[in-house]
């Protein structure tokens, strides 16, 4: 009897190749849940406490979603679903999410009057799995039906959003964009996109680069030029915020053509570096906390 192949690459490895594979199929995996056919936006994971899930997390538990067509949003440990009187179903697969944390450490090649610590960045795999797969759990982990919210009050709750923000919007021209220099964002008139939620994604999108401005959360890896491999990060960054923000604002995401130019500085980007998808998530994470007005915290 053949033996199990047992995973030995590392976890930034996998995770990116995954990705990786996804782009090169021209697929934008932030997007897959917007494109299953489910009908109308998605939010984020859950985990069994209702707390939603940020980051890289979110990106690994969509796209297990969309391959495997879970509609419940929440997702528990094993022994979760023990301790709440569930069972997994026998032959199911988990889905593996990643927690970040340092540990300190003693240095000894520490400089003369430093402390002699050393904080290193540990990155922990674990499984769970979707309450689709947990049979006897309490009623209240029981798939519901979406409460239908109107057009208008989406769009409502968006634009008390972007105001919250206090960023300066502009409307003209042809194109969407932020200007650093000046500290504004650029946007077309809502007459110019195909759809009305199309505006709004587009515009969270420019606002994601907004909050990279140096007194704000100063992201130093932007460009101006389209080839630079700065330009592609913080092209990602930007663009895993606005999928972040759709699912918490409830707007519908759908592939932008324009940014089918930004994929092969994307796959450059993660080919070089394992681990740029995970960075780009934690700083898109940080990006929405300050727009929402949290204080960050890692994902």
């Amino acid at each position: 009897m053949a033996r199990p192949v047992t995973e030995t690459r590392p976890l930034y490895t996998r995770v990116t190749d995954a990705i990786v594979a996804d782009l090169e199929r021209g697929v934008r995996p932030w997007t897959k849940p917007w494109a299953s056919g489910a009908g109308g936006p998605v939010g984020r994971p859950l985990r069994h406490s209702g707390e939603p899930y940020r980051g890289i997390n979110v990106l690994l538990l969509w796209a297990e979603a969309f391959e495997r067509g879970y509609a419940a949003p929440t997702w528990m440990t094993f022994r979760q679903a023990l301790a709440l009187g569930g069972h997994v179903r026998k032959g199911e697969h988990g889905a593996t999410v990643v927690y970040a944390n340092r540990i300190v450490r003693e240095d000894p090649d520490a400089p003369a009057g430093d402390d002699g610590l050393r904080s290193i960045p540990f990155l922990k795999a674990y499984t769970v799995f979707n309450v689709g797969q947990i049979d006897s759990l309490p009623a209240v982990y029981a798939p519901a039906p979406a409460l239908a919210v109107s057009a208008e009050r989406r769009i409502a709750a968006v634009e008390a959003f972007v105001a919250s923000t206090g960023a300066a919007v502009r409307h003209g021209g042809d194109r969407a964009y932020y200007a650093p220099g000046p500290d504004y964002v650029q946007m077309p008139k809502l007459a110019a996109f195909p759809e009305l939620e199309d505006y709004y994604a587009t515009l969270l999108h420019e606002l994601t680069h907004w909050t990279g401005h140096a007194s704000r959360l100063d992201r130093e890896f932007g460009a101006p030029r389209t080839g630079d491999n700065r330009y592609a990060r913080e092209e990602l960054v930007a663009e895993l915020g606005a999928a972040f923000l759709c699912a918490d604002l409830g707007v519908s995401l759908r592939p932008r053509e324009d940014h089918a130019s930004y994929l092969a500085g994307w796959l450059k980007v993660m080919k070089a570096d394992h681990r740029s998808i995970f960075a780009a998530a934690a700083h898109a994470q940080r990006a929405c906390d300050l727009l929402s007005g949290v204080a960050t915290a890692e994902p």
